[in-house]
């Protein structure tokens, strides 16, 4: 996976790769506890990401990041309960 990271910070782009690492190990593990615990890993740390994206550090009073959270949470918690699974691809 190729990505460019000219406009990221060195954090930005640590949690990036440690996203990346946990994703592919919760989509291959075959272990119970690993599942559960690094797939609670990788939505904290793609939370982090949120929350420091640049258009969330913007100068102003509204705290973009908290709201983009609070709007990704709600989303999540209608795609869990919902019967059918997102398909991206055929």
């Amino acid at each position: 996976i190729q990505i460019e990271t000219q406009n990221m910070s060195s954090q930005q782009v640590r949690l990036i790769k440690s996203i990346n690492l946990m994703l592919k190990h919760v989509l291959t593990t075959k272990h119970e506890n690993e599942y559960f615990d690094h797939s609670s890993d990788l939505l904290r740390f793609v939370a982090t990401a949120i929350k420091q994206a640049n258009f969330s550090q913007v100068d102003t009073e509204i705290d973009y990041g908290q709201q983009a959270l609070e709007f990704c949470v709600d989303t999540l918690s209608d795609q869990i309960y919902a019967e059918n699974v997102i398909q991206y691809d055929n």
